[in-house]
């Protein structure tokens, strides 16, 4: 996926914020302790996920087969970890609105395989996606508009389908991510093994895992009835490439599909040519650009899963994040050797006091009683000061400081970003850490913040009920933030 940014910095320190507010330790916690229980619909339910799919019906409609299947496949589903690897917008890395992914395929009963059904996770258009939900569907290829017409885009995208990638949410190969990440092997003087016949055709700057397309593109087209052939790669709105997948003349035929490279695969371009290097001593042969015949959107796409460095392995290599910080399974791929954290609750502490400049000496103000108050001042002075202060007189610098905090706390930011990534509950324990349970908000910046959000859950239900949005008689999507004049944004977080 692909960002324009002023440097390399900007969009790694995006991600940092990403994975800061996008995935709360909490909501991982729960979320696997119910997952590990056996409550796969308990642990959707922590992870922000709404569930459109009736498992009896499916055993009615495609047969019990099947429905165990999809049964498993639940039961082995991390949501918390689904969530955590879901395409990604700058600026603000929200979920990528308005999109379908298949995450398994099923091929239903008395069927010839030619429309198989999925398991899909689909997220909202972008002025319904208040609280980042997700919600989980099965789609049917032989009826594509049965159930999925609130939906802008039901169909899978062929771009962003993680049926080939199932340790980004299946927990039971979540161990697979350091292999097809390419965070092994490295080299002999421990930095990234990197193709050293990397296309001219790929513009600086673009964090491709080039060393990886040979492998991932064997899974592809094994996927597609397929052992070799061409496919794109898409590198960004205007920018593709045309590659084939060609085996050795004097080999025994194409590997196994698997997450390894194989020495005795090449690929092609249509714009260049590139083989990937092998242990012995294989010349890649030149680069070569060549026209392409315009036919390239009826050929198999690499999913962007594949297209790009994921993001946490960057983040590793960098020093930017701990593997602390990172969620637990993607923490025991990638550094296997690093022992487990527990997750942190809360970065904040609740209740601690704060020393304010007052009147020549330092007060402190913090929670008494439920609530923010001044606690070296008598009750008697100020009832005084708030008298003056409501005939327009300047009050206490303590009561300023409590004034200041219920409109515009130094925690603004911080709420704005949990309450944009669905996180309300991390939201209000920050306001409630700074103002006391029992506060009463005045208007200003936070109360503000608070109100919008919990109107756009309003939005957000009345689209999933099929009461707003595109159609007949229905009622007609409030005003959008700023960010959200269309569906389908141009630019998506680079891996």
């Amino acid at each position: 996926m692909l960002t324009w940014t002023a440097n390399e910095d900007s969009r790694l320190s995006l991600w940092l914020r990403v994975r800061e507010f996008a995935v709360p330790p909490s909501m991982i916690e729960t979320a696997t302790a119910r997952r590990r229980a056996g409550d796969w619909a308990g642990a959707c339910a922590a992870a922000g996920f709404d569930v459109d799919l009736d498992l009896r019906s499916s055993a009615r409609t495609h047969g019990r087969d099947l429905a165990d299947r999809v049964r498993a496949d639940l039961r082995r589903l991390a949501p918390d970890l689904l969530r955590w690897h879901m395409p990604r917008i700058a600026p603000d890395g929200l979920l990528r609105p308005g999109l379908t992914i298949s995450l398994a395929r099923y091929e239903a009963e008395g069927r010839d395989g030619e429309h198989p059904v999925h398991l899909v996770a689909r997220t909202p258009p972008a002025w319904a996606d208040a609280g980042q939900r997700i919600s989980l569907a099965l789609w049917d290829g032989s009826r594509p508009g049965a159930g999925d017409s609130r939906h802008p885009h039901p169909r899978p995208d062929r771009r962003f389908r993680l049926d080939l990638h199932r340790h980004l949410w299946d927990a039971c190969r979540a161990g697979e991510l350091r292999t097809r990440s390419g965070a092994d092997p490295l080299s002999a003087d421990g930095s990234p093994a990197t193709d050293p016949a990397l296309p001219a055709a790929v513009p600086q700057g673009h964090r491709c895992a080039v060393d990886r397309w040979a492998a991932e593109a064997r899974i592809l087209l094994h996927a597609e009835g397929r052992h070799s052939g061409p496919f794109t790669v898409r590198l960004g709105t205007r920018h593709r490439l045309v590659l084939a997948l060609v085996a050795e003349e004097d080999g025994d035929g194409p590997p196994a599909p698997g997450p390894t490279n194989s020495p005795t695969t090449h690929i092609r371009s249509a714009v260049s040519r590139v083989a990937v290097a092998s242990t012995d001593g294989v010349r890649p042969p030149a680069i070569v650009a060549v026209p392409t015949d315009g036919g390239a959107s009826a050929l198999p796409v690499l999913p962007d899963a594949a297209t790009w460095v994921l993001p946490d392995l960057e983040l590793v290599r960098t020093g930017l994040i701990e593997a602390g910080r990172l969620h637990p399974l993607v923490a025991a791929a990638l550094v296997p050797d690093h022992p487990p954290v527990p997750p942190s609750r809360s970065p904040h502490a609740a209740g601690r006091p704060r020393l304010v400049e007052c009147r020549g000496a330092r007060h402190r103000i913090g929670l008494a009683d439920g609530v923010l108050a001044p606690l070296d001042h008598d009750p008697a002075e100020i009832r005084r000061e708030e008298l003056l202060a409501a005939l327009t007189g300047t009050p206490l610098p303590c009561l300023q400081a409590i004034d200041e905090a219920h409109r515009r706390p130094d925690c603004l930011d911080g709420v704005r970003e949990r309450l944009a990534h669905g996180d309300t509950a991390g939201a209000l324990a920050v306001v409630e850490g700074l103002l006391g349970p029992d506060a009463l908000l005045r208007r200003g910046a936070l109360r503000d913040a608070l109100e919008a959000a919990a109107l756009r859950r309003i939005t957000y239900g009345l689209f999933r009920a099929g009461l707003v949005g595109p159609g007949p008689d229905r009622i007609p999507p409030g005003p959008a933030r700023p960010r959200d004049h269309r569906s389908r944004p141009r630019h998506t977080i680079s891996r």
